[in-house]
């Protein structure tokens, strides 16, 4: 099979299958390796492809009230997750990785570690959270001191820092904010180490909340983040300090917001003066 069975294949993604633009490129990008790197053959030019057209969407955002409402009918770990998440603009992913020694409580900051693209970058810790924070740490700190009693308590290292510093992986600065309710063995399988919570618990709370609260928009906990930055957009915060909040690369990623601001102005429809 050359080069037609391959423009068939991906065109059936397209037309038949009804895939994204970013599926028939990943596909794509994946055969153009297969040939090129293993079978040795380069495919070449395709003019027979059909590309899926890139569809620009405006992020489904909570008002403020929705935000509120589902933030309190949840409760507990989840509870403090969410809130977590609205108030600093975190992707669910950077939330559960986060370490104890990320948390900046005397300067109301935080800090991501490998974030998307694998940047660090620092962003609010809001004042109301410092307490039940340091409340939740608590607990922690005790699961953590039960786990050293009994031979465990490590905590999995980025890269080989384990190696570099042996002894950082049992300290209470490296365990994981939000961790796992059960131990996992790592590395060469000696060493028992609590890992952090999986993203799923906290999307399946955060389904459950927004039905709860009787709000109907196709949310899901990520809508915390564009929450987080169209109010910040509405309340007077410049575009570029979201941006750096957010951890956006490019700026044009920002401006998505300010199309969700442009759609919800209090403009009056000329059907209302009538």
């Amino acid at each position: 099979m050359g080069i037609p069975e391959v423009e068939a294949f991906l065109n059936h993604l397209a037309y038949q299958r009804s895939c994204s633009a970013s599926t028939q490129t990943q596909a794509l990008n994946a055969l153009v390796f297969l040939y090129q790197e293993v079978l040795d053959k380069p495919l070449g030019q395709m003019k027979g492809l059909n590309r899926v057209q890139q569809r620009h969407r405006v992020p489904v955002v909570l008002n403020v009230s929705e935000v509120k409402a589902c933030l309190e009918v949840m409760s507990g770990t989840c509870q403090l997750i969410a809130q977590l998440i609205y108030g600093a603009g975190l992707r669910v992913n950077e939330c559960m990785g986060l370490r104890v020694k990320d948390l900046d409580f005397v300067t109301g900051s935080l800090s991501v570690r490998d974030g998307k693209g694998g940047k660090d970058r620092t962003t609010l810790l809001p004042r109301q959270l410092i307490a039940p924070l340091q409340k939740h740490l608590l607990q922690v700190a005790q699961l953590h001191q039960s786990d050293l009693n009994r031979g465990a308590g490590f905590a999995a290292m980025p890269g080989a820092l384990y190696k570099k510093y042996p002894t950082a992986s049992r300290a209470l600065a490296w365990q994981y904010v939000f961790p796992s309710s059960v131990l996992r063995l790592w590395g060469d399988g000696k060493m028992k180490v609590r890992w952090h919570m999986s993203d799923s618990t906290i999307q399946k709370a955060f389904k459950v909340a927004l039905k709860q609260a009787n709000i109907h928009k196709h949310a899901s906990v990520h809508t915390l983040r564009h929450s987080f930055a169209t109010h910040l957009l509405s309340s007077g915060t410049d575009i570029r300090t979201i941006q750096l909040l957010l951890g956006h690369r490019s700026l044009q990623t920002t401006m998505i917001y300010t199309h969700v601001i442009e759609a919800t102005k209090l403009v009056t429809s000329p059907f209302d003066k009538l």
